[in-house]
């Protein structure tokens, strides 16, 4: 694994090399055809996708986490197969071999570790962005789920963000006048705090207390005394990947979809507490059925103003006020006085925004008309750089959960009343 910023750009570099070529190598061969191809095509292909999902999968760390967020955001711009392709980066990662693997418990647990356990799995049973999870049996018959970081993770964050701003700033994708440095440096600190597998076991035995008892959740529990600050041990929970729940009964569907956003709300206005990552790999089902959540690593104290703002927006939703609601997500900073210039174009994204609070019945997340017209809306306002506005580090984690809910509704095609599921916090 590539560790220094400049072997990781190396990589970076050699992606987009191979992508040119393969751009350059179908164009040829289209034309020779007799077709007068276009590049976002050329781009758009099953072998462009499986060399940017090869190369971040090898990479790990930051650069698949940005992979992760792609092939989560992709939904309907891309076609199905690309989307099949990409969306392996979200539980795919290369696993380190044995010998590293042995090697790196040897540093936390020392050279006699194998006495603690009655079974230790080498194979890894899940291997993600920053670590690669183990299935082992202690001696005292405690099946646990054990996730060990790779090596260098920590060292190569940094230097993952600066080369994603490097080459966004040379694309020339973003726009002069925005100002990346505070979310850069916020970016680093949150990765660093993902890697900081002690930190996570806190937030873990947190959610645990906080869903104690609760018959639709299920918390591993935390192994204290096996927990390093790159190795984490908890119980083994047996479950299946949420995703696989999009061929089950529409009653079924709709149910899991409806416990990811009760709990959504919970995290935001009764926790305070929100594990901000909504990679899908995050969340499973048991056998009962109840919703099994995973990797807390990326968990954020939410401020109660925010709550408060957030409130404020979703009340405004509901009573079908667009001009309150307008105000009071300029108010969360989701745009500054730039955008309120062109107050046409924002009311129209507004109307297309609060559907699905609008109505009594279940708001149908398979629509995905809504979304479609409100992504050309945004389009079309995201042209005007001089609008362009970075919000709140706060505010973007929880629209980065939030929005990861969605999609996951959407993923499900599942109907949730809404409406039902606000009222009681507002």
């Amino acid at each position: 694994m590539p560790t220094g910023r400049l072997s990781r750009l190396a990589r970076f570099g050699g992606m987009a090399t191979g992508i040119a070529g393969n751009v350059l190598a179908e164009g040829a061969a289209q034309m020779a055809r007799g077709g007068r191809p276009r590049v976002s095509d050329l781009l758009l292909t099953p072998a462009n996708a499986l060399r940017v999902t090869e190369e971040l999968a090898q990479l790990r760390g930051a650069a698949m986490k940005v992979g992760q967020l792609m092939s989560m955001d992709a939904g309907e711009l891309l076609p199905p197969e690309l989307s099949d392709i990409l969306a392996r980066l979200r539980s795919d990662a290369r696993p380190m071999p044995p010998v590293q693997l042995t090697a790196a418990l040897n540093r936390r647990w020392g050279r006699d570790w194998p006495e603690r356990f009655a079974r230790f799995d080498m194979e890894p049973v899940a291997a993600a962005s920053i670590g690669q999870v183990h299935r082992a049996l202690t001696r005292e018959g405690r099946d646990l789920a054990i996730k060990v970081q790779y090596p260098g993770v920590r060292r190569s964050i940094d230097s993952d963000v600066d080369n994603v701003a490097t080459l966004m700033r040379v694309s020339g994708i973003l726009p002069r006048e925005i100002d990346l440095a505070p979310l850069l440096v916020e970016a680093k600190r949150q990765l660093h705090e993902e890697a900081d597998y002690a930190r996570e076991a806190q937030h873990l035995a947190r959610f645990g207390a906080l869903l104690a008892g609760d018959p639709d959740h299920v918390v591993p529990g935390l192994c204290a005394e096996l927990t390093r600050p790159d190795v984490l041990a908890m119980d083994y929970v047996e479950g299946g990947p949420v995703e696989a729940m999009t061929t089950a009964s529409q009653a079924e569907r709709d149910r899991i979809a409806t416990l990811m956003i009760r709990l959504l709300l919970r995290e935001l206005f009764e926790f305070g507490l929100m594990q901000t990552d909504p990679n899908f790999a995050n969340y499973r089902v048991d056998v009962s059925g109840r919703l099994v959540l995973l990797d807390f690593g990326a968990t954020r104290a939410i401020p109660p103003e925010l709550a408060e703002g957030y409130r404020g927006l979703m009340r405004a939703a509901l009573a079908d006020d667009r001009q309150a609601a307008i105000a009071a997500a300029r108010a969360i900073g989701f745009f500054d006085d730039r955008a309120m210039a062109r107050d046409a174009e924002l009311e129209a994204m507004f109307d297309l925004a609060l559907a699905p609070f609008r109505g009594e019945g279940p708001f149908d997340f398979s629509d995905t008309s809504v979304t479609a017209k409100l992504r050309d809306r945004g389009m079309v306002f995201a042209q005007d750089r001089s609008v362009w506005h970075v919000p709140p580090v706060d505010t973007l984690f929880v629209q980065r959960k939030l929005g990861g809910v969605y999609l996951l509704a959407s993923r499900l095609r599942a109907k949730v009343e809404v409406r039902t599921l606000l009222e009681p916090w507002l």
